[in-house]
């Protein structure tokens, strides 16, 4: 018996839309992680990018548990001394919602070359308008 490895042109592609609506953050990027990587089809593979299109709206209505609202901060760093920034939930919230959710997805995804792959295939919207109604988004539930 032999192990099946699809090919580049077995691979379809699917585009799925996402409603992050009174969402908690971690349940949804768990979920979302799991489709950009291909893991809920019966074909998928560690090292081959199986996985689908996600576009998620209404990310600036997403919920965190706890005090995780406050407390929880994002950090980035220039590379020069003096060069790290940080920035608490509540605040990248109401400045850039849609960064919340794709930092959330980013730290679930594999840490290389195929994760930024997958990462490529996340569109987030902080209100219900997108661009991408052309390519006849499917509704999933997380």
């Amino acid at each position: 018996m032999k192990t099946y490895v699809p090919k580049k042109g077995d691979i379809e592609k699917k585009w799925y839309l996402v409603d992050a609506k009174d969402k908690v953050l971690g349940r949804l990027a768990s979920r979302i992680a799991l489709v950009l990587r291909g893991k809920h089809k019966p074909i998928y593979t560690p090292h081959i990018d199986t996985g689908d299109h996600v576009v998620v709206v209404n990310a600036s209505q997403i919920l965190l548990t706890g005090r995780k609202l406050k407390e929880k901060v994002y950090y980035r760093y220039s590379g020069y001394p003096g060069g790290l920034r940080s920035i608490n939930a509540v605040n990248l919230l109401k400045k850039y919602p849609e960064r919340v959710i794709t930092f959330a997805v980013k730290g679930m995804l594999p840490k290389n070359k195929l994760g930024r792959k997958m990462l490529r295939k996340l569109r987030v919207y902080a209100d219900e308008s997108h661009p991408h109604r052309a390519q006849k988004l499917e509704p999933i539930e997380l």
